[in-house]
């Protein structure tokens, strides 16, 4: 962003600014990026303001201008644009796949800062086309306000003393909630599949003692197969998310029951096999209700947050 203009003694130029967005699409969940096709128009009366060459849209990773047009014939100047951006965001994968999301949209004078120049929201009519839809989201509310950007630097004016500047910015917020059941039952049927086959040997007769083991064995690695396939396809992420929690419950599942496996196993060579039969009826009893509720739990959060 180049250096900002001196301010004059003058009080800040307005400009009204709206948008209309057209549609959202190519949502990159783990690149942290998606399309944006919108309609922007700026009014203002300073003449100096020169939007076509200083639009600064700072979050964007790459802006197109397939339309514009100005009118200089009234007191204001009248800028209306089509745009299509390509932005740069931040996902919050806690809850994926129940989770909701902001886009953001944010515009700035790159030649004039917040002492020259200000902008108001026009707010008449709708801003978003009802009639796009977003491939598994839901638009839940957009929101429009105006505000100002501190940069602590003098972008290289030795002029400048105290490295802080401010731009006034226009900042379009839309959230989206996605449509998770489809999703979530495709990427977690596999987990939930590999436990019931583990969770099945509670019910294998002790003779066949060896095919409990191999059962439960198979289902861990089939768990953790299932966790890297769920992984790939999200960002990079240090906290701990709702994909972690639930194959994490799984795996430990999947451990309880090989412990009973080998308790059963122990009472099975000091001849006990009526004790053992019955330990495998409790203890199936016990594993699939904590289970059961452990995940109903984990997943009544997420929807709810």
């Amino acid at each position: 962003m180049p250096v900002s203009i001196p301010a004059s003694a003058q009080a800040p130029d307005t400009v009204y600014a709206g948008c209309y967005i057209t549609s959202i699409h190519n949502i990159d969940f783990k690149d942290k990026e998606y399309t944006a096709d919108l309609w922007l128009w700026l009014k203002y009366r300073n003449r100096k303001f020169d939007f076509l060459q200083n639009l600064e849209i700072p979050q964007a990773k790459s802006v197109s201008r397939s339309f514009a047009t100005i009118d200089t014939s009234g007191e204001r100047v009248y800028l209306l644009m089509k745009l299509q951006c390509i932005m740069k965001d931040t996902w919050k994968i806690e809850n994926f796949p129940f989770d909701k999301q902001k886009l953001r949209f944010s515009i700035e004078n790159s030649q004039f800062d917040s002492r020259v120049l200000i902008f108001v929201a026009d707010t008449l009519g709708k801003h978003f086309d009802p009639r796009f839809t977003l491939r598994g989201w839901r638009i839940d509310s957009l929101n429009i306000t105006t505000g100002t950007r501190i940069y602590e630097t003098t972008f290289g004016d030795a002029a400048v003393a105290v490295p802080h500047t401010e731009y006034s910015n226009y900042k379009v917020r839309l959230q989206i909630n996605r449509d998770a059941m489809g999703l979530f039952w495709k990427m977690f049927l596999g987990m939930y599949v590999a436990f019931l086959i583990a969770y099945m040997c509670l019910y294998i007769h002790t003779d066949n003692i060896d095919s409990r083991f191999g059962l439960s064995v198979g289902a861990l690695f089939a768990v953790v197969g299932n966790k890297y396939i769920v992984d790939s396809s999200l960002p990079e992420s240090t906290s701990f998310t709702l994909v972690d929690t639930l194959h994490g419950i799984t795996l430990f599942f999947i451990f309880i029951v090989m412990m009973c496996n080998s308790y059963t196993l122990r009472m099975v060579k000091q001849e006990r096999p009526s004790r053992a039969r019955r330990f495998d009826r409790v203890s199936a009893a016990v594993v699939l209700v904590c289970y059961l509720l452990l995940n109903g739990y984990f997943i009544y959060n997420a929807t709810r947050n």
